[in-house]
């Protein structure tokens, strides 16, 4: 992997408020114009969820942070100890090289933490040639639950 100029760690429980307004921001630039507005409401509701932040908290929700200097530019979450719930990157960063940092740091944490085999992710619409392009397969094509539209995709370790 080429170096980055961003720092890439575990989020802080502060730093929680700002991560999620970077994934409302961001989904309202790239994907709510494909979602139904009953999937636009489940995705904040999904990201406003006290129970959501409660867990991380607890670690039971894990977060990874993409820094330049102390701004969070980059977000990705971790469910069920090997799923991808959100992977986000602010606008004015895009195509730096960010994603696939975090998507290499979550790498490195599961093999060295979790002794996970693989990573599976529900891709949206703007994503998938991403998840591809990083070696993610299509488990099945692309699925809509409650307004949100996905592809099931996994990456094996």
């Amino acid at each position: 992997m080429s170096e980055i100029p961003y720092l890439v760690r575990s989020a802080y429980r502060e730093e929680w408020d700002d991560a999620m307004a970077l994934a409302w921001k961001t989904f309202l630039q790239f994907e709510a114009d494909v979602y139904t507005a009953e999937g636009i409401r489940n995705f904040e509701d999904f990201i406003t969820d006290t129970t959501l932040h409660r867990m991380f908290v607890m670690g039971a929700y894990q977060m990874f942070v993409a820094l330049d200097q102390k701004k969070i530019v980059g977000m990705i979450t971790l469910r069920n100890g090997s799923h991808i719930s959100l992977l986000f990157v602010d606008a004015q960063y895009h195509r730096q090289g960010i994603g696939r940092a975090l998507i290499e740091h979550l790498r490195e944490y599961l093999l060295s933490e979790a002794g996970v085999s693989r990573i599976t992710v529900n891709a949206a619409p703007y994503g998938v040639a991403f998840y591809h392009k990083l070696g993610f397969h299509d488990l099945r094509p692309e699925e809509e639950k409650d307004g949100i539209r996905y592809t099931p995709m996994e990456f094996i370790l």
